[in-house]
Order: C-alpha cells, then sequence, then structure tokens
C-alpha cells in the first residue's frame, strides 16, 4: 500500500510542477527558465518544512511521509530539468543565464530548505 500512495504523491506532484512552471513561465515571459527556478526553490523549502516537521517534530505521521516527501516533492522538484535547460542555455551562447540559472538555484534553493527547516522547527 505505501508503494501505491507514493505514486500517488508522485502524480499529483508531476501535476503540480507542471502547473506551476507553466503559469510562472507565462507570467515571466523570458528566455531564463524561471519556471523551473521557482519549482526548484518552492520544493525546497516545502522539503525542510516537511523534513522537519516530520522527522524533528514528529507532526506528520510516519505513513503519510513517504507519500508526500519521496513521492510529491520528489516528483514535484527538477533537479534534471534544471541541468538540461542550464546546458541548453550554455549550448545556445548564453553561457550568463546558464551561469545564473545554476548558482542562483543552488543559493536560492539551499536558502528555501533552510527557511523551511527554521519554520518547520519553530512550529508545534
Amino acid at each position: 500500500m505505501a508503494i501505491v500512495l507514493i505514486a500517488l504523491g508522485g502524480a499529483t506532484g508531476a501535476v503540480a510542477r507542471y502547473l506551476v512552471d507553466a503559469w510562472v513561465s507565462q507570467a515571466a515571459a523570458s528566455a531564463f527558465p524561471w519556471g523551473t527556478f521557482a519549482v526548484n526553490a518552492s520544493g525546497a523549502f516545502l522539503l525542510g518544512l516537511l523534513f522537519a516537521l516530520a522527522t524533528e517534530r514528529g507532526v506528520l505521521p510516519a505513513e503519510i511521509r513517504g507519500p508526500v516527501m519521496i513521492g510529491f516533492v520528489g516528483a514535484y522538484t527538477t533537479f534534471s530539468t534544471l541541468m538540461l535547460e542550464s546546458w541548453r542555455l550554455w549550448e545556445d551562447g548564453s553561457v550568463a543565464l546558464a551561469i545564473v540559472n545554476l548558482g542562483g538555484s543552488t543559493v536560492v534553493g539551499l536558502v528555501a530548505v533552510v527557511a523551511g527547516l527554521m519554520i518547520g522547527r519553530a512550529m508545534a
């Protein structure tokens, strides 16, 4: 049953990723992959928050940790897309944008994880 719930979480996360990416990309209307950037930052924040609530605070029951953290967040975040989009920017001659995408995603992702952890640790 756990695998089925993780699969359902993954399906939901994939749809959420698509919707957030499409919405942000359309709103930004830029060559820079803002949709992927937003998904990675929000996914990092969400994972940090859930980790703190689940493992450090015991707020989330063990039964939903897998479906939410592995399934939903695992399908929602887009590291492989980040790498491909950065490479494509580089190949297209937008080396500065590729570096900003990689560096910015890394820094913002780390900040988002720390923010999620801090908020999660302050709760409950």
